[in-house]
């Protein structure tokens, strides 16, 4: 294990509770930290607790006006606006306290890496991605990727890149620094056509001088696992190493698994594990080895977000499990009281990841990396039909 590496952790997460039937049920952390822990990943980790970030950090994205309606929503259940009150964003009591503790868990991740105690970091609930200044969206209340963010870029960071694997665009944290030269967001996701938000399109590349600092790769429904990881390897590498930050803050939203209830993308367990190694191959050769890395979204609750989001603790802690290893016969147990689904019984899908170098062809994902490549990298001193940029 990397003797840098932090894990924040508490179970007041687990209070970030939109209601029984929502499909944001926190019982997928708290089965993450148990498959942890019972495989070993997190012996001897003493886990970083967080604490509510104040109002101060959460206004660095959040209007004053939107706090004080996510504090007094509970005692108005009707007309408070903001975006609160739909199916997605319910309202529920504390929920200040929690969204706010969610944003204090990214943001000390952040201070133990720009305080030195720690070159990699992360926090498993965060990834709120798609709040925005002024209104909840998305199952999202506060955006604690861009309160991270912002936080870092006044505490010694100029150079700052956001890598998004999330299904859905990353569109909060895109459009809080889409002007902003310091930040280069990319967000992979299912295409626009075809899935909530509905942004994320090639040419929303940013504005003024942040032009060309806002990256978004869509791709067609039912993309599997060697061609989402032929298309990251045509964008993401040649935009770092141009871009070479000084962090790589990632979103490792899990609804990218071809069983995920909400999503339409085709990816395993062996793929996301493969996606995490190329994060932290990425933040070594191009951001001095600084990593936080957050969860997102993920909805099967059971089979997919505890085994996906433990392989991405032990890539931080560089304690990589065995995909052919077993779950645990205790976690399976536990797991069975919950739900009726059929469990896994290993920690891979069985599938192949293996996938060739990119070269434009004719196939659909061919053609949104090449919409991408001719939107964005140009204006980074790259050739976009040049696979070796």
């Amino acid at each position: 294990m990397s003797p840098r590496a932090a894990v924040v952790w508490t179970p007041e997460f687990l209070s970030y509770d939109l209601g029984d039937d929502h499909p944001l049920d926190p019982v997928r952390l708290d089965l993450t930290m148990r498959l942890a822990t019972e495989l070993g990943v997190l012996e001897g980790v003493e886990p970083v607790v967080p604490t509510p970030a104040p109002d101060e950090e959460v206004q660095r994205i959040h209007v004053p006006s939107y706090l004080t309606a996510v504090k007094s929503a509970p005692e108005i259940p009707f007309g408070v606006g903001h975006g609160l009150g739909t199916d997605d964003n319910p309202i529920f009591l504390g929920m200040h306290e929690a969204s706010a503790l969610i944003c204090g868990g990214s943001l000390s991740a952040a201070r133990e890496i720009a305080e030195g105690r720690a070159d990699r970091a992360v926090s498993i609930a965060g990834g709120l991605h798609h709040a925005m200044a002024d209104r909840a969206s998305g199952f999202c209340v506060y955006n604690d990727c861009a309160v991270a963010i912002s936080w870092l870029l006044d505490h010694g960071y100029d150079r700052i890149a956001y890598v998004d694997v999330d299904v859905h665009h990353g569109d909060g944290v895109q459009a809080a620094f889409y002007a902003d030269p310091r930040v280069l967001t990319i967000s992979l996701h299912q295409h626009p056509m075809t899935l909530w938000p509905g942004t994320g399109w090639p040419g929303e590349y940013g504005s003024g001088t942040g032009e060309g600092y806002a990256v978004n790769l869509p791709l067609p429904p039912g993309t599997a696992d060697p061609s989402w990881l032929r298309a990251f390897d045509a964008v993401v590498p040649s935009l770092l190493e141009a871009f070479r930050p000084q962090i790589l803050v990632t979103q490792c939203g899990a609804d990218t698994h071809a069983e995920d209830p909400l999503a339409d993308l085709g990816l395993s367990v062996d793929g996301h594990r493969a996606i995490y190694g190329r994060l932290r191959s990425l933040a070594e050769r191009t951001a001095g080895g600084k990593w936080l890395a957050t969860g997102g979204g993920g909805y099967g609750l059971f089979r997919v977000v505890p085994r996906s989001w433990t392989h991405l603790i032990a890539t931080v802690l560089d304690r990589d499990v065995d995909p052919r290893r077993p779950v645990p016969a205790g976690w399976i147990a536990h797991t069975a009281g919950l739900t009726g689904q059929e469990l896994p019984t290993s920690m891979t899908d069985g599938r192949d990841t293996a996938t060739d170098p990119w070269s434009e062809g004719s196939d659909r994902v061919d053609a949104a990396v090449i919409e991408t490549r001719r939107a964005v990298f140009p204006l980074h001193g790259l050739d976009p039909d040049d696979p070796r940029d």
